[in-house]
């Protein structure tokens, strides 16, 4: 079970230009739901515990933090949430943890917790301070990018397990080199790209945000460098998460990546009231599924079935169904598939059509294919990923 909670709803200190969620909210009846509280994530965790002892043996729970800044939300809050898992579940859930964070707020007491409870943490961080202050400043228009570089050496000394996440946009699509140069040197060699995702009602979504011919190219020189240090050897390994699913793709298994698996998953996106929706691109009034506080899991997924989230996901266009690389490409993040962005107020029960950047997965997979092929067959050899 993936549970993905906003404990601070959309708040957040900083003022992103191209925050997706910020939009989001803009189309809710109400957009900030104020701070979690504690008698609300109890209700959560307990009926979620309940529901993974079911199974035998016991599901996996898999509890993510995400914002706005998830952090706001106070230490306290993730010490109650710790407490509360390790005094309530009796039945042995394996349970996990990770959070996404600005990591304005991550300091050494935020660290240390972090990494006695086994925490995996994203950090949100675009590259050098000139392209992550380009669109990640604080609300007054200040940098942020000083506190950001401190957040990493904090987790660094206290020994927590950490990737970065770099929204790729139209100005620093041109710079792979310059990117990827920076988190070697900054010693970041976990690493996840995505591109940038256009606001609502945008009349030319692929100028607001990336165009493909530019995100192909980003993906074809940040593939020659990773691969180049892939051949050099586990000294130099960089773990990029789009290169590496789309190898064990082609090594016979199954991505992890939401957006790679041609079809959405059965998540529970839970906004700091309690509210549950299909999917963190989704959480709008009219795709609300219920609410925690009050309803079960089974109760959420029969609003998910009676909105045909999933199914709909399902349906290819005739361009797909006859291309070559959709084995691979599957038509990726049904949010970025044309005409099949989410209506603020009428529940979408078609997928719309290929996705926007179609024409630079086609670039990228005739550019790199004979490339990964070889290293998904060496990794078939070898009895499969390490």
């Amino acid at each position: 079970m993936y549970l993905l909670i906003k404990p601070a709803s959309g708040a957040c200190d900083l003022g992103c230009k191209y925050c997706f969620y910020t939009d989001e909210m803009s189309c809710r009846s109400e957009a900030v739901r104020g701070m979690m509280k504690t008698e609300t994530v109890s209700r959560i965790l307990g009926k979620a515990l309940e529901r993974c002892a079911e199974h035998m043996p016991p599901e996996t729970l898999s509890v993510g933090f995400q914002g706005g800044e998830p952090l706001l939300a106070g230490i306290d809050f993730y010490r109650f949430v710790c407490d509360f898992v390790e005094k309530n579940n009796t039945r042995g859930v394996r349970v996990s943890y990770f959070l996404q964070t600005n990591g304005t707020h991550l300091d050494a007491e935020f660290a240390e917790f972090f990494a006695a409870h086994g925490f995996l943490v994203g950090l949100s961080v675009d590259g050098p301070k000139e392209y992550h202050d380009r669109h990640r400043v604080t609300r007054d228009g200040r940098s942020c990018f000083n506190r950001v570089m401190r957040a990493a050496e904090n987790m660094r000394r206290a020994g927590v397990e950490f990737n970065t996440l770099t929204v790729v946009t139209s100005a620093s699509a041109t710079h792979a080199q310059a990117l990827y140069g920076f988190f070697a040197r900054s010693g970041f060699r976990y690493q996840q790209y995505i591109p940038c995702v256009a606001p609502f009602g945008a009349v030319d979504k692929a100028k607001l945000g990336l165009d493909a011919d530019k995100y192909g190219e980003f993906l074809c020189r940040m593939f020659d460098l990773w691969y180049a240090d892939a051949c050099r050897g586990e000294s130099s390994y960089v773990y990029n998460r789009d290169f590496e699913n789309w190898v064990g793709i082609l090594a016979g298994r199954q991505p992890e990546e939401c957006g790679m698996c041609g079809v959405c998953s059965a998540q529970y996106l839970i906004e700091s009231d309690g509210s549950v929706y299909p999917c963190d691109f989704y959480a709008l009034d009219a795709y609300c599924l219920g609410n925690l506080a009050t309803d079960s899991f089974e109760d959420i997924d029969r609003a998910r079935e009676r909105i045909g989230f999933i199914e709909a996901s399902r349906t290819l266009p005739d361009a797909c169904r006859e291309c070559r690389w959709l084995p691979l490409c599957r038509n990726g993040c049904r949010r970025n598939r044309i005409g099949g962005e989410p209506s603020p107020a009428v529940p979408m029960d078609h997928p719309g059509g290929q996705n926007r950047f179609c024409a630079a997965y086609r670039r990228f997979f005739e550019y790199a294919y004979p490339r990964m092929r070889a290293m998904a067959d060496m990794i078939a050899r070898r009895g499969g990923l390490d």
